[in-house]
């Protein structure tokens, strides 16, 4: 979905995020999800933009300006980071 010349993503419901062995970890619910071989786990700040926009639909703006009010970066490295955030999460085909 695009909206402004931006694209519009959501992170897939069955995917939820869990604490093992003190990390957190993306994992797939259900049967399909007892496949281990892939796990990502997540930063704090990775573990922070995953709350604020997991079930919600967003794109690299709305996380870039949550990554500037939370660690008070520049918007320019805020808009870096969010993208790289982003294209690791369909690249691992937890959002579309």
């Amino acid at each position: 979905m695009w909206r402004n010349s931006l694209m519009i993503m959501k992170i897939k419901e069955q995917y939820k995020v869990r604490e093992m062995a003190g990390e957190h970890v993306i994992i797939m619910q259900g049967k399909h999800g007892s496949d281990l071989t892939k796990i990502i786990s997540l930063n704090q700040s990775a573990l922070y933009l995953w709350g604020e926009v997991c079930g919600k639909e967003f794109d690299t703006e709305l996380v870039a300006g949550l990554l500037v009010e939370r660690y008070g970066i520049e918007q320019e490295l805020a808009r870096q980071d969010a993208k790289r955030w982003i294209d690791r999460l369909v690249e691992c085909g937890v959002a579309e």
